[in-house]
């Protein structure tokens, strides 16, 4: 391969500025065709496992490292390998999870590739979709899917989906419309699919072939289900991303009301007293963001309503309105100013991507990104102070910030410069500063739209020193880190200079250079208050003891946060302030020394202006401070080396010296005699803290002249001193600088640095093994740990510069025909010349504390610290190459952190400041040193093994140190496990007594950690010795151990996913490997098939060799009931379909139905389910059109929803039995309840009523197994003794895994399993002892699987079963107790499940038979039988005769006189009427229509209003109370048909009809004749609010405000009081479709706002405080001058000459105030306009009747309570007189609350 830069998709651009750029690029290619050759020969040798896993991930490591560095032939070539992998048949999941991750990674820059270059086949998506989220094999235990593939199948699948061909759409909707079913979940299935296949990127071009095929549709499905399907968000994901690839196409108009009013409704928003549990279900933020954002543009209202959205939920925004739905609504406002952030991004993005093309005319403007900014801002500055959800108000300020800093900016810079001196509200301050953080390069930015935001920047700093604060460390950190924000975005610089020495600077630009005279008095101050805060914390250190990890957490982060800014500062600001700043730190640390937290702050100090300029810092610091040793030695004779107190001062002098070996290792040359000298007077120091601090200098010291990283962070690479005639640093302020002109510069090791560091560790590592070689055992304990931590920190140091050690590679690890490692490594020159040691210092650590370890474990195994230190070295000289993991992961947190503070999509791609790219360029770096892992040595395994024995040590501490680093190396070289396998094998099933703690090691090691974890390898060999080993180890004899075995049982419950037993590629994926490199030579493939079948065979053997094994342990060694449970659940997880079962686990399971541990009998009865399944016989299939099925022509694409005389057929209507088992065969039955709803297939499969039959002849002997035991009466006698007692806890329920098991059984063997069970079904049902509930369940379990295993039985068969099961069930059915009618409901529900009715004509006459037997007398009974009848909804629209019988007959049992019959027939009166549903353009002719039953019960409630209202229920004469029949009849049927109101819109999808609203004005009218019953009165509001909080569609709302009218006019005040609560709700859960009737309920409300009922009015009141608050109608002049005219009506009138109060008067005054109320009131949080004269108006009737005077002192009392918080900003809005008057008012003691 050649390498041409312009032929290649995508490299990583960061390598291009790496100082080995030109190793990097040949080694790309080279590792690139390494990668595509083994990934060809894996599959053209059809092996998967483990070359395919192994090499797919080197890819990913490829693209990480390398970007896409391929040509797009290759690119396609790669897509095309694994597209066709995934067509493998049975192909492993885990590979198909790879597959699944390499496709969305490839597929994941979709610019790079497009629709010319690839078109991708739907169905192999769909045909994993299926596998993978609807596999029922998965609930048997048949297969174990490994975790997150889920996740990566739909990453998956969202990157193929722009690639979907022009015809796949209209295929999806013809494969997935049949299922749209509303009353079955296959309607939920169907929109699944929908969600994640329909093609939505297709170009305009094929919009006809698009969405234009199905959105009209779907739209209008989702108008007609109105109450909340749990499909809803599929639909709405569907709509979201439809109107996010189509911007411009689509005309939303129509919907923008229905769409806003659903939308508010999700967030299920506090609204009334009354909360109603409706099935709302919140909307994904994310896609409804999403979708409105999208719908915005070229004069579209989406804006409009959104800002009426805002209006409406203002209130709830507020930090005092406290509830879940806050978090909601929060995100919502972040989520939708980002989703706008990204369209604005995307639509003006040069090169956009190809399936982002919205129309040009509607491209969002100006106009509308300043109207979207103004719309949102007002609830994002509220959310600002909600403590609880802080970070995600200033993601939304972040996101408005970039879209228009100058709405944004000036108000939170206010905001901040007010909540400074607050002292009551110290949060205001965090808050603020916080989300000012997140936009300081919107601040420190010139541009044209925004430039004054850099006059800010200097006040700002000053204003915002005050946060520094040694009381409380959170606050000073969020202060620093704001600090830290700006002062990386600018330089401090005094550019004052420059307003006399330019003349083409603009005011603000003069204004900007002269406040930059202040950068030295604030750098100053900040440095004071910095010392001040330091010398605070140490005057406190006697707190210490009392710090808490969370104060420590905070310390670290004001450490970090003061170390960059101090060094972001240092590294761009003049000569000037930087030898200010020097000077002052200087000072600071030659006067003190300080304890180790202060320390970590001083340090920070030292390491920021050593990152500025090392040179001077060097010169000013480090020969004084080597000095300031020299002397402190000197002075006390040499004895503080040897003092084990240490001497404080010279800890602290050797903290700093560590410090300053920080610089530049070209900086420190010059001092390398005082550095040494440094080194040779202290390197004996005994005290703990002193040798730690040199051992950092001398690690600091060597990777200071061994390491090669950039070194200058700078904003700009310009000259930023004077004269700024060439370059004005402010106008680099934020700035992003063009990658051509990034001049980064890199530290990279001279040879005098690179001698410096081999002579210095030379000098002084081999003394110290020297030492420890000779003395170690003479060594006290903290002599070794100095030696041992000395060694440690310059191996650290100097390891990048020690090759690994020369070792052969162990092999055949595992079996490939691929190598598992690559060959090509990266060897970049890292210095100028190269490192010499006089031999491998890895090699000769390996061998010296090797030794030292056997030695310490064998006699000092006390000295735990020097024993961890030991490991340390020991493990890191086989994986440690010079840069740690976690350090490059940290590294990579800080820079994503760093990006999202400072990142802006409007700026422009990859337009970060320079300090950031540069620290991306680091990262770059580091991946490679960490990236550069090889295969596994000798020596490795040498390490390995020795970290293993000391893993299974006798002292706890040793082996706990051990594990970690023996799992970092298991981790770090691929199948290293295999190594120490063998030894845990031998340790766990060795004979005699092993060592507690070397089994309590080998356990550990098992368990793992987060990243290995050895029992769930894919590898048979390893599995088949494994398991059986831990299941029967004798010496898991403590606790302790055995805790440990039921940990790792756990783990693999959860970790575990079947590995494949025999595998295979196809045709397709061959040529597609051979297309991706070549083909194999003749020679290679010869014995390709032999190798594969041996590996297959082996693997076959392996699991049968498991399976045995495990088995044979119930039979050998006796094994204790926990091994056992462990043993049966091995067995259980690795049961599978692909190959055959092992017999005798089969005959295991069987004998253990009769076990005396109920653990075991419930993983057999599992087990027995799972072989069921397995061995089903096949099915006899069918494929016929309708037109052959109905034999008649059908127009299949006229079909419309619901009731058609095409679909009647698979109706239980007019079914007519067949008499012949050939008519019984020929009947096309279609057991899904969905087929035939919606639309037919083309072509409809289903299977023959007919199956291949077991006889005793021909049975398998896996099957005959399961028939003998089944059969064998004593057998079943013991088993169902055993099911009866089973349930241990109170509660016994339905066992569906029981059921399953017996549903297979009689599915596979028929009649004569039911002969076996019909004398013990009978037994079971006449128990009369204590295990009368259990018996009952089994006998349903049993029935029930009786009914549903029939499904294919011959008519004879059916017809013998039926008359046994008939007499059964009928005895049954009169014998139902509270205990057991559950169970016999659940026993109809299974049974009758996904089955056809006409299948089932007789469980159905026989429920049906339930409704005519009446149990006189019996209540319970009736109610039970009730409860079966309505199992029939199992048939859900296909039994509509039935419905109607049931309907017709039930419906006059509503007044029943028993309470628990009216509730059961109210149920099933709702489950009848609920079929009668309409989707768009169809039709409901067959099923009991809503409309004429709540008629007909509406005349019949009228009758029983009245004849309640007419006759007093209880009659009282003299002793006695006489209940009136009548008038109990009348209040039964009232409370029947208010709860059968409330069930309908409980579990209906569309329960709005017109009959409801006709019913309307009776639920209204209960109120004012049941006042004194409290659970009717309840349930009557309740119910009327189920209608409130619905979606109306808009033909309803017209009819329900006529009812409402209606109802106001009503003379019954508590029927008008019901109405104008309603109101309220109705209104806000409908807010944008009722808007135009907004003037009309307005009127409404004002004239009740005048009625003559107190209660009225006052209801009245809250409602129109209520539409004002929302919105719906805006508080006009007019209003307040009506309100003002009533209110002071005189309520005195004259009557013959004397003054008397009028009522009517009193009426009209006490509405004035009322509507006053209301405008008052509906501002909770905030002081409109119109508040303060409303107000004052109220004050005025201070001494008012009581009855104003109540509604005043409330009104005042909640609007005191809602203002109390912001009054001191509130207050501004009144005049002197007015606060004067309302205090007054407010303190008065009348009306002080």
């Amino acid at each position: 391969m050649t390498y041409e830069k312009t032929n290649l998709q995508k490299p990583n651009v960061y390598n291009t500025f790496l100082p080995f750029y030109d190793t990097i690029k040949q080694q790309s290619l080279e590792s690139f065709e390494e990668i595509c050759e083994n990934l060809s020969r894996i599959i053209q040798l059809r092996e998967l496992r483990p070359g395919f896993p192994l090499w797919s991930s080197k890819l990913q490591q490829f693209i990480s490292l390398y970007g896409y560095s391929f040509t797009k032939s290759d690119h396609l070539k790669l897509i095309h390998l694994y597209l066709t992998v995934l067509t493998i048949p049975d192909l492993n999941f885990s590979n198909a999870k790879t597959s699944f991750d390499i496709m969305d990674e490839l597929l994941s820059k979709s610019r790079l590739i497009t629709r010319d270059d690839l078109i991708i086949d739907w169905h192999i998506l769909h045909t994993w979709i299926k596998l993978i989220l609807f596999n029922n094999d998965e609930s048997y235990s048949l297969v174990a899917l490994p975790n997150d593939v889920e996740k990566s199948l739909l990453y998956c699948v969202r990157s193929c989906r722009p690639y979907l061909s022009a015809t796949a759409t209209q295929e999806i909707l013809d494969q997935f419309r049949p299922s749209l079913c509303p009353f079955d979940s296959a309607f939920s299935d169907a929109m699944c699919y929908f969600d994640l296949l329909l093609p939505v990127h297709l170009p305009p071009e094929l919009h006809e072939q698009g969405f234009k095929l199905w959105l009209p549709e779907f739209l209008n499905i989702w108008e007609s289900v109105t109450n909340n399907p749990d499909w809803e968000q599929n639909v709405i994901n569907i709509f979201s991303f439809v109107a996010w690839c189509n911007i411009g196409y689509i005309d939303w108009e129509p919907w923008l009301p229905k769409i806003f009013t659903r939308i508010l409704k999700s967030f299920s928003l506090p609204v009334a007293n009354v909360q109603v549990s409706t099935q709302s279900q919140n909307y994904s933020l994310t896609i409804i963001s999403t979708w409105l954002v999208a719908m915005m543009g070229n004069g579209s209202s989406c804006l409009r309503y959104l800002k009426d959205f805002f209006t409406a939920t203002k209130s709830f925004y507020h930090p005092s309105n406290t509830g879940d739905f806050q978090r909601d609504l929060i995100r919502f406002l972040s989520k939708l100013s980002q989703a706008f952030v990204d369209r604005v991004h995307l639509e003006r993005k040069p090169d956009r991507v190809w399936h982002f093309k919205p129309l040009a005319s509607h491209q969002l403007t100006e106009d509308d990104i300043t109207e979207f900014v103004n719309c949102v801002k007002e609830c994002v500055f509220i959310s600002i102070f909600n403590k609880a959800n802080l970070e995600e108000a200033a993601k939304a300020c972040q996101s408005l910030s970039q879209l228009r800093p100058e709405l944004i900016v000036p108000p939170l810079v206010e905001l901040l410069f007010s909540s400074i001196d607050s002292i009551t509200e110290p949060h205001r301050f965090t808050a603020v500063i916080t989300c000012l953080a997140g936009m300081t390069r919107q601040i420190v930015q010139q541009t044209p739209s925004f430039s004054q935001g850099q006059t800010y920047v200097l006040p700002l700093l000053m204003a915002v020193l005050p946060g520094i604060d040694s009381n409380d460390f959170k606050k000073t950190a969020v202060t620093f880190q704001f600090l830290n924000a700006i002062l990386i975005l600018i330089t401090c610089v005094d550019c004052s200079s420059a307003v006399h020495t330019r003349n083409d600077l603009t005011e603000i630009e003069k204004e900007v250079c002269l406040s930059t005279a202040k950068f030295e008095d604030f750098i100053s101050e900040f440095l004071n208050r910095t010392f001040q805060m330091i010398d605070t914390v140490a005057t406190e250190m006697s707190d210490a003891v009392m710090l808490t990890n969370e104060t420590n957490s905070e310390d670290q982060e004001a450490t970090q946060e003061l170390t960059n800014m101090i060094s972001g500062i240092t590294e761009q600001c003049s000569d000037k302030i930087f030898q200010m700043i020097k000077e002052k730190i200087t000072n600071f640390i030659a006067v003190s020394s300080f304890s180790p937290k202060t320390g970590k702050f001083v340090n920070g100090l030292v390491r920021a202006i050593l990152t500025g300029k090392p040179e001077e810092t060097l010169k000013s610091l480090l020969p004084q401070t080597c000095e300031r040793i020299t002397k402190i030695i000197q002075q006390s004779d040499s004895l503080v080396l040897t003092d084990h107190k240490g001497d404080a001062e010279l800890t602290w002098c050797l903290t700093l010296f560590s410090e300053l070996l920080r610089a530049r290792g070209d900086t420190l040359l010059v001092y390398k005699p005082v550095i040494l000298s440094v080194f040779h007077q202290c390197i004996h120091i005994i005290h703990k803290e002193s040798y730690e601090a040199l051992a950092n200098a001398a690690r600091n010291l060597i990777k200071s002249l061994a390491y090669t990283h950039p070194i200058d962070y700078r904003l700009t690479v310009e000259n930023i001193e004077e004269p700024f005639t060439d370059f004005l640093p402010i106008r680099a302020w934020g700035q992003h600088v063009e990658f051509d002109k990034l001049q980064v510069k890199f530290h990279i090791p001279n040879a005098e640095e690179v001698d410096f560091a081999c002579e210095f560790v030379e000098r002084f590592i081999y003394p110290e093994l020297e030492l420890l070689n000779e003395k170690c055992s003479k060594m006290s304990n903290d002599e070794r740990l100095r030696s041992l931590t000395l060694i440690r920190f310059m191996a650290i140091g100097c390891f990048r510069m020690v090759p690994r050690i020369d070792s052969p590679e162990v092999k055949n690890l595992v079996p490939s025909v691929v190598p598992i490692d690559t060959n090509k490594r990266a060897k970049c020159a890292l210095y100028a010349k190269e490192p010499h040691f006089k031999e491998n210092l890895r090699m000769r650590l390996l061998t010296d504390i090797g030794k030292l370890l056997d030695d310490l474990v064998e006699n000092h195994s006390d000295d735990a610290s020097s024993l961890k230190t030991a490991l340390k070295i020991y493990s890191i000289t086989s994986v440690y190459f010079g840069v740690f993991e976690n350090y490059v992961e940290k590294l990579c947190k800080s820079l994503e952190t760093n990006k999202a503070l400072f990142k802006n999509k409007l700026v422009g791609k990859r337009k970060h400041p320079r300090y950031i790219i540069i620290k991306r360029i680091n990262v770059q770096l580091e991946l490679f040193s960490v990236s550069n892992y090889q295969s596994l040595t000798e020596i490795d395994k040498q390490v390995i093994l020795k970290l293993f024995e000391l893993s299974i040590h006798r002292y706890s501490e040793v082996r706990r140190n051990a594990q970690v680093y023996l799992f970092h190396i298991l981790r770090r070289y691929l199948f290293s496990y295999q190594v120490i396998i063998d030894r845990i094998l031998e340790l766990l099933n060795s004979p005699g007594e092993a060592d507690h703690d070397q089994i309590k090691g080998c356990l550990y090691i098992l368990l793992g950690n987060d990243s290995i974890f050895i029992p769930t390898k894919h590898s048979w060999t390893l599995l088949e010795k494994l398991w059986p080993s831990l299941a029967r180890t004798k010496h898991a004899t403590k606790i302790s151990t055995q805790n440990l075995l039921d940990r790792i049982m756990e783990k693999i419950g959860k970790q575990f996913d079947t590995p494949a037993i025999t595998e295979d590629t196809n045709d397709a994926s061959v040529q597609a490997a051979v297309a991706l490199w070549r083909p194999l030579d003749a020679s290679e493939l010869v014995s390709r098939d032999q190798l594969r079948e041996e590996r297959n065979q082996a693997n076959i053997l392996s699991y049968n060799n498991l399976m045995e094994t495990l088995n044979a342990l119930f039979y050998g060694d006796v094994l204790t009931w926990r091994q056992q449970e462990m043993t049966m659940a091995f067995i259980w997880l690795l049961l599978q379909r692909r190959i055959p079962i092992p017999a005798s686990c089969i005959r295991t399971f069987v004998a253990f139905l009769i076990h005396d541990n109920v653990e075991l009998r419930k993983i057999s009865e599992k087990g027995i389910a799972a072989f069921t399944r397995i061995q089903k016989p096949p099915r006899i299939y069918v494929e016929k059109t309708l037109d052959q099925i109905l034999q008649r022509p059908v127009d299949i694409d006229q079909c419309r929803p619901g009731d058609r005389d095409d679909n009647l057929w698979i109706t239980i209507n007019d079914y007519k039995p067949p008499t012949s088992q050939q008519q019984w065969e020929e009947t096309c039955f279609l057991d899904k309840s969905f087929h035939g709803y919606y639309k037919w297939p083309k072509v409809i499969r289903y299977p023959m009523n007919k199956r291949e039959r077991y006889t005793r002849e021909t049975m398998p002997e896996d099957v005959l197994i399961l028939y003998e035991r089944f059969i064998d009466q004593e057998f079943i006698g013991k088993f169902i003794q055993f099911m009866v007692l089973d349930e241990e806890e109170e509660e016994i329920n339905f066992d569906i895994h029981r059921f399953r098991m017996f549903k297979g059984l009689f599915r596979n063997f028929g009649l004569p399993l039911v002969h076996s069970f019909m004398k013990y079904l009978y037994e079971l049902i006449h128990d009369k002892t204590t295990t009368q509930e259990g018996s009952h369940r089994v006998a349903a379990e049993i029935t029930g699987a009786m009914i549903r295993g029939s499904k294919h039985w011959t008519l004879d068969m059916l017809e013998e079963l039926w008359k046994k099961l008939t007499p059964f069930l009928a005895e049954v059915c009169t014998n139902l107790s509270p205990e057991t009618v559950g169970h016999w409901g659940s026993c109809f529900k299974f049974g009758i499940e996904d089955e056809d009715p006409r299948r089932m004509y007789r469980p159905i006459e026989f429920l049906r038979s339930l409704i005519n037997t009446h149990a006189t007398g019996n209540t319970f009974l009736a109610t039970s039988q009730w409860t079966l009848v309505q199992k029939l909804s199992n048939f859900e629209w296909r039994i509509p005769a039935i419905w109607c019988t049931i309907n017709q007959y039930a419906k006059d049992y509503l007044d029943h006189p028993y309470k628990a019959i009216r509730e059961r027939i109210a149920s099933i009166l709702s489950t009848s009427l609920s079929f009668d549903m309409i989707l768009s353009d169809g039709q409901s002719i067959r099923h009991p229509k809503i409309d004429e039953f709540i008629d007909g019960i509406r005349q019949r409630l009228d009758q029983a209003i009245r004849i309640y209202e007419q006759t007093p229920l209880a009659n009282i004469s003299g002793e006695r109370v006489e209940i009136d029949s009548e008038a109990r009849r009348a209040l039964n049927y009232i409370e029947s048909v208010v709860q059968l109101h409330t069930l309908m819109f409980s579990g209906y999808l569309q329960p709005v009809k017109s009959s409801i609203i006709r019913l309307f004005p009776h639920l209204c009218e209960i109120d004012s004749i049941i006042s004194n019953d409290d659970f009717i009165r309840e349930s009557t509001v309740i119910s009327r609010m189920y209608l409130a909080v619905t979606y109306l569609q808009t033909s309803f709302i017209e009819p329900l405000i006529e009812q409402l009218e209606h109802v106001c006019s009503s003379t019954k005040w508590h029927a008008r009081r019901a109405a104008i609560e309603f109101v309220q709700n109705m209104i806000f859960c409908n807010l944008f479709t009722t808007r135009p009737y907004a003037q009309r309920l307005r009127q409404l409300v004002f004239k009740r706002l005048f009625d003559e009922q107190f209660e009225v009015r006052t209801v009245a009141s809250v409602t129109l405080s209520g539409f004002y608050q929302c919105g719906f109608i805006q508080v006009s002049n007019d209003d307040l001058k009506h309100f003002r005219v009533m209110s002071k009506t005189s309520y005195f009138v004259k009557v013959d000459g004397k003054k008397v109060t009028s009522a009517e008067n009193i009426v009209k005054r006490h509405g004035g105030v009322l509507g006053l109320c209301a405008i008052v009131l509906s501002s909770p949080y905030d002081i409109p306009n119109h508040v303060p004269e409303a107000l004052m108006l109220l004050c005025e009737h201070s001494h008012d009747p009581d009855l104003i005077q109540k509604s005043i002192k409330k009104a005042l009392s909640e609007f005191r309570r809602t203002h109390y918080d912001s009054w001191h900003e509130h207050r501004e809005k009144f005049t002197e007189d007015q606060l004067v008057i309302l205090a007054d008012v407010l303190i008065s003691p009348s009306y002080y609350a």
